[in-house]
């Protein structure tokens, strides 16, 4: 049985992490190399650092910050924001990331998930998805540009397409439970995660242990992603294993 992975994540914005909710009302959460340096001695399984403003502000992400994040780190690090082209991941990825998320730049190219999946290999590619209930179509609805832009693609229809072009895992942010702490959206990540072959990050709403359990046991998902309850030290990554593993959820 495969092991479920624990992983926080850095949400970086102009050089400083920042955490909100429902991706608006941002406050500063700390220095990225700092938080990076502790999660890796903490235990965390991987870390996920998001350059949250630069597809939005239509710039590139900071590799000089991904370089020192990566100097910390023995762990996998992926890292995503303003990735628009085979050559910025290039770019990331010699700076020192293990992966890259697209999000935008593959919803509007989705070509781009081809070709990083061809030149390094799909497990290599993440593809990030922010997903919002949409009550007029009574269906989850794909956004861009850092939330701010809907799309007419259904949530389960573009997962697929992404592991169709080449996506080796689906990074799935909830964003009614972003920042909630109110739990993640299970009938979400259940969907997207019976909906493809490849593994299925839950993102959005985590605000304890419990709420993790649940994503593995309920939302079907193989990891579980979480910023301001870890960066706020209102839990640990260790306290979350440390629960899991007495309702029997494999961890390492």
């Amino acid at each position: 049985m495969i092991t479920k992975r624990i992983i926080p994540c850095l949400d970086v914005k102009d050089g400083r992490v920042v955490k909100g909710i429902q991706f608006l009302g941002l406050r500063d959460a700390g220095d990225p190399v700092e938080l990076a340096k502790f999660y890796d001695k903490e235990g965390a399984d991987e870390l996920v650092f998001l350059d949250i403003s630069a597809s939005h502000e239509g710039r590139k992400t900071m590799a000089d910050v991904v370089e020192s994040v990566a100097a910390q780190l023995a762990i996998p690090f992926t890292v995503g924001g303003g990735i628009n082209s085979l050559e910025d991941m290039k770019r990331i990825l010699r700076a020192g990331a293990d992966k890259v998320s697209v999000n935008t730049s593959a919803v509007l190219r989705p070509e781009l998930i081809t070709e990083g999946a061809r030149f390094f290999g799909s497990q290599c590619i993440v593809v990030a998805i922010d997903a919002r209930f949409d009550a007029e179509s009574g269906t989850y609805l794909v956004y861009t540009h850092g939330g701010r832009e809907k799309t007419d693609w259904e949530v389960t229809e573009w997962a697929r397409e992404a592991v169709r072009r080449g996506a080796g895992e689906i990074l799935l942010t909830s964003m009614n439970s972003d920042g909630e702490k109110s739990g993640f959206d299970l009938k979400l990540n259940r969907m997207v995660s019976e909906a493809v072959t490849v593994p299925v990050i839950a993102s959005g709403g985590a605000g304890n242990a419990v709420h993790f359990a649940d994503a593995f046991k309920e939302g079907k998902a193989d990891a579980a992603l979480a910023a301001s309850i870890f960066h706020y030290k209102e839990t640990s990554v260790k306290e979350v294993k440390d629960y899991l593993k007495t309702q029997g959820v494999l961890v390492r």
